[in-house]
């Protein structure tokens, strides 16, 4: 029996509580860490993580059989069980409910992993793809394919 074959790579966009800056850098390797430790155990590929200190972009290649939605549950429970227990007690670490999810063609897949890469740089120039950094429920993500 053959194996299914599928080239899934979404973008996922979630922000700290009230985008609180929680993310310090004793915080940042270690959460970073988790995630694509997760990822791994989802068997799902990390592309690029990337972010700022209220929140973090996160690109992987997911199966087809992990739904959208218990990917990032996933992800940001894990990260966030380990700061909160393991890392920094103190630190109130705390996603938002909300988050952006965005599906990635191959052919877009260096472009957005570049931007993703070089977070503190695009923000500290104010050089961002609005597109790319929302997290709000009521966003379009197709909006990303017309830039």
């Amino acid at each position: 029996m053959r194996a299914p074959y599928t080239q899934l790579y979404l973008h996922v966009v979630s922000a700290t509580w009230d985008r609180l800056p929680l993310i310090t850098p004793t915080v940042e390797t270690s959460l970073y860490a988790a995630m694509v430790a997760k990822c791994r155990d989802l068997k799902c590929q990390t592309i690029a993580i990337g972010g700022t200190e209220d929140h973090v972009h996160f690109l992987a290649r997911i199966p087809a059989t992990i739904a959208v939605a218990d990917f990032v549950k996933n992800i940001k429970g894990s990260s966030s069980h380990l700061i909160t227990h393991r890392v920094d007690r103190r630190a109130g670490f705390k996603w938002q409910g909300a988050y952006g999810a965005f599906t990635i063609s191959k052919s877009g897949v260096d472009r957005v992993a570049e931007y993703i890469r070089n977070q503190k740089i695009h923000h500290t120039n104010r050089q961002l793809i609005e597109e790319l950094e929302r997290c709000e429920e009521d966003f379009a993500a197709n909006s990303f394919a017309a830039t």
